[in-house]
């Protein structure tokens, strides 16, 4: 299985790339200004957390756009990573009410797919000053924090999955578990 981890100058790219090597998997990180055409047979992708404000400087993204449009196989944005997916999509992006740096306790709603196993509560870490401000069309919420409503989402009928929160970090619960289950939509997909 192959899986890239794109780099949007996050400060935990490499975290997401060293779970993904811990759980066997081909991967490499990779700019954002990778052409397209040389990522069409991967297995999966995440796009990784990022310094800019996506809502102010979503241009620092790089291809990321192009890539939910063209990919066929599962994504995972991951903090800014899924800020770009949501507006992508239409969602409004801006300052948090309550930036989250440090322990969140997220509540799932939706079990299936990449929250599979997963307790209803548990204790994740967060860091962002932006948020997505509602549910993009064609996406589900999946879990919430008291201090962000939309903490998680998935698309309701392509493998595209949003985290705000950061399950590559050691002080998010179950988060290899978060990678494992996306590596089990991507074998399900190829299936």
């Amino acid at each position: 299985m192959k899986v890239y981890v794109v780099d949007n100058g996050g400060q935990w790219t490499h975290r997401e790339w060293r779970v993904l090597k811990y759980l066997k998997v081909e991967t490499k990180i990779i700019p954002n200004t990778t052409p397209f055409e040389e990522i069409q047979d991967l297995d999966g992708l995440v796009l990784s957390g990022g310094a800019p404000s996506i809502a102010t400087e979503g241009s620092r993204m790089g291809n990321n756009g192009e890539y939910i449009d063209k990919a066929t196989y599962p994504i995972l944005g991951i903090c800014a990573g899924m800020q770009t997916m949501c507006q992508h999509f239409g969602s409004t992006l801006g300052p948090a009410d309550m930036p989250e740096f440090g322990e969140v306790k997220l509540t799932i709603a939706d079990h299936s797919d990449i929250f599979a196993g997963i307790p209803d509560n548990i204790t994740v870490w967060g860091s962002h000053n932006d948020e997505v401000k509602n549910v993009p069309e064609g996406f589900k919420l999946l879990a919430s924090s008291p201090s962000c409503k939309v903490e998680a989402v998935a698309h309701t009928s392509r493998p595209l999955f949003g985290i705000q929160y950061h399950p590559e970090v050691e002080n998010s619960e179950y988060g290899a578990e978060v990678f494992q289950n996306f590596l089990e939509i991507i074998k399900s997909q190829k299936q």
